[in-house]
């Protein structure tokens, strides 16, 4: 079937270079090559799943990890405290 494209010039210009080093005309080259690209649209890339790194951190004294408010009152409690405190 024949079609009329608008191909950048670089991108002629590497389907040549292709088409001379392969020994192969351009239709043959143009052809492959979006056969190619077809391909790798059709399948989706393979996602690896990511993951955090986590790092112990240490446990506050005297405060449940489940009630976050409370977690949150006592260290908010703790840095008033050192702030009111004189400084030495």
């Amino acid at each position: 079937m024949r079609l009329t494209l608008t191909l950048d010039d670089e991108l002629l210009q590497e389907l040549k270079a292709h088409a001379l080093r392969s020994n192969l005309p351009l239709k043959d080259v143009v052809n492959r090559a979006l056969r190619e690209g077809l391909r790798g649209l059709r399948s989706s890339p393979q996602r690896r799943r990511f993951r955090t790194k986590t790092y112990p951190m240490g446990r506050p004294k005297g405060v449940k990890l489940d009630k976050a408010l409370d977690m949150a009152a006592s260290i908010g409690d703790r840095e008033a405290i050192r702030k009111m405190a004189p400084a030495r």
